[in-house]
């Protein structure tokens, strides 16, 4: 069985020849219009030791000024190749750089065939192993090892058998579906399209051949499941628009929505404008429903006899990609699809050894870096096994500050506690129990360095709300730390569990009706920003006690800033660990001010 698309992804190291071999391959198969040919011919890097006239095969790859400035990949090249059988081929050339990684996870992530190059004259490298284990993880079907630059070795067979040998046991321990190698020569063409006279030892398949001879893997996941992307309206219907990402879907077809468990019943199918009687995997279209429907942008819609519900609790995969490493109990926003909800890392599993194979027992994950991890969303989502369906398998993890893409997932299997856990809504509302104390249930968030004055004004507020008859409690940094943080350190994970533990109890007292003042350090934006996101909007005011750090070191009431001094305690807040300024609070005031002024102003703020 053939396919009519292939998806090929180069991975390996920084000049492992990558760009050379795609480009040669573009060439000999006659995938590149000539006069993109020529000027590859006529252009020249500096420092190339390409003879003059001869094609420079890495230029026809690496299309980016930038790219062709340094001489490396930055970016994944997209080129489209014709195989002999009459298929078509599109090539991701990845980038080899240890900071363009999440380049190449995206790529290998639809990718059906890898090639991971070895530079002969070099060996295997730590970037050769880490690409090969995303290509595991990615669920790759088949692992080409290229053993590239053997004219520079003089197409030595000791030294070929040699590197697979040696690669072929440090990725023992991967999951690998299919695993081949083959010598050849980028540069000089050996091996590549057409076999060589310089490699009488090899009697295996060139590297066209390996590609062209790969057969896709039936797919046997025939469970139906629609991504909702948006709403389609008109004057006289209303329905959905997605993509089926597996499965067939028919009208008629009776369907559950993820994750509310509605039912539909598919009366019309439309694609490109025509009705049309059923869809197949990978096909967009309209849907719309016999009676309407609460259906939103990222939900799903599934077969109404699966048993797979969404989950909020589950174990996956996880590469990470940012510079930032890893926080545990940091919220961070989870994509998959067009489906976005917040998200944090409960604990780290493991973390792969790249090198030595096997996995550690790890904290925190840092860039490039691979583990198991546990996850648990603020509301479910649906995902599937990712090495069974690697469409609905996938996620991002996204920083909530910078918006950038933080880690890739792959889904491995819900936790027993996400079905086991249903929540329980009680008739009395949080509403109601504010009413019943004449008051409307709020937060205010007091942020500022150790001695800003918090406590203080937080005290005297407290006390002008309650001679008003308010119903107010002060949840206190150090009191909470006496009691349910009491297990809690100062590190950047304990700071960002702290500030989640003291925004849930908030949570809670507000849903009881009260006012709930918080004095907190709270020194990150980003777990600022999640303690907001769990308020109704007109729930929430933070107040910035803006004191700077020589008048907190000068007060110094519990004696912090002198032990920091000596180096007794090397994460104090504004000494050995940074305070990031609010960006948007909603007051603003100098804690060298008059108490007396700054608790009007507050005041001011919840009147």
């Amino acid at each position: 069985m053939s396919s009519a698309l292939t998806r090929l992804v180069t991975c390996g190291s920084v000049d492992d020849g990558k760009s050379t071999l795609i480009g040669r391959l573009l060439v000999e198969t006659d995938s590149v219009p000539h006069d993109t040919v020529d000027s590859a011919r006529k252009v020249r890097r500096t420092g190339s030791t390409i003879p003059a006239g001869e094609i420079d095969f890495s230029l026809l790859t690496d299309g980016l000024e930038a790219e062709r400035e340094q001489g490396i990949t930055i970016d994944v090249a997209y080129r489209s190749m014709n195989l002999r059988n009459g298929n078509r081929l599109i090539i991701a050339d990845a980038p080899g750089h240890e900071q363009y990684t999440r380049n190449m996870v995206v790529a290998a992530s639809r990718a059906n065939i890898a090639l991971v190059l070895v530079d002969a004259t070099r060996g295997i490298r730590t970037q050769t192993l880490r690409h090969t284990a995303i290509c595991s993880l990615a669920g790759v079907d088949r692992v080409v090892i290229v053993i590239n630059k053997l004219d520079a070795v003089d197409y030595r067979e000791d030294v070929y058998q040699d590197l697979v040998k040696t690669l072929q046991e440090k990725v023992a321990h991967l999951t690998l579906k299919e695993l081949i190698a083959t010598p050849v020569s980028a540069l000089a063409g050996d091996n590549v399209s057409f076999g060589s006279k310089n490699l009488p030892w090899y009697k295996g398949p060139t590297l066209l051949e390996a590609i062209e001879n790969w057969e896709p893997v039936a797919n046997n996941n025939s469970e139906q499941h629609f991504r909702v992307q948006s709403i389609a309206r008109a004057e006289n219907f209303r329905g959905v628009s997605g993509t089926l990402e597996s499965g067939t879907l028919r009208v008629g077809e009776e369907l559950k929505v993820l994750p509310s468990k509605l039912s539909v019943k598919v009366s019309e199918i439309i694609k490109y404008q025509e009705r049309k009687n059923e869809i197949h995997a990978g096909e967009t279209a309209i849907l719309i429903f016999e009676r309407e429907v609460d259906v939103s942008r990222g939900d799903v819609l599934v077969s109404s006899e699966t048993q797979d519900d969404c989950t909020d609790r589950f174990i996956s995969n996880l590469v990470w990609l940012d510079e930032e490493p890893l926080v545990l109990s940091r919220s961070y926003l989870l994509q998959t699809g067009s489906t976005m909800v917040p998200a944090i890392v409960t604990a780290i599993k493991g973390k792969q050894k790249i090198v030595e194979g096997g996995t550690e027992v790890a904290k925190s994950l840092h860039m490039n870096e691979i583990g198991e991890v546990e996850i648990a969303t603020d509301r479910p989502v649906a995902l599937r096994n990712y090495l069974l369906s690697r469409n609905t398998g996938n996620f991002i993890l996204i920083d909530r500050k910078s918006m950038q893409s933080s880690g890739a997932g792959m889904f491995l299997h819900t936790l027993r506690r996400s079905s086991n856990i249903t929540r329980h809504n009680y008739e009395i509302t949080s509403a109601e129990r504010a009413l019943l104390k004449n008051q409307k249930a709020k937060v205010i968030w007091f942020t500022g360095l150790s001695g800003s004055g918090k406590s203080t004004i937080a005290n005297q507020v407290e006390k002008e709300l309650f001679a008003q008859g308010k119903h107010c409690y002060i949840l206190d940094g150090d009191n909470v730390r006496l009691g349910i943080n009491k297990d809690l350190g100062f590190t950047p994970e304990d700071r960002a569990e702290n500030v989640r533990r003291v925004a849930e109890i908030a949570r809670l007292f507000v849903d009881a009706g009260l006012i709930v003042i918080v004095a907190l350090v709270s020194p990150f934006e980003v777990d600022r920003q999640a303690a907001r996101a769990l308020f109704e909007p007109d729930q929430f005011r933070q107040v910035w006690v803006n004191t700077s750090e020589e008048v907190c070191a000068e007060r110094d009431p519990k004696g912090l800033y002198r032990k920091a001094k000596s180096g007794e305690l090397p994460n104090l807040t504004g000494v050995g660990q940074e305070y990031e300024p609010p960006i948007n609070p909603e007051l603003v005031i100098d804690g060298d001010r008059d108490l007396a002024l700054n608790v009007a102003e507050v005041m001011r703020l919840l009147s």
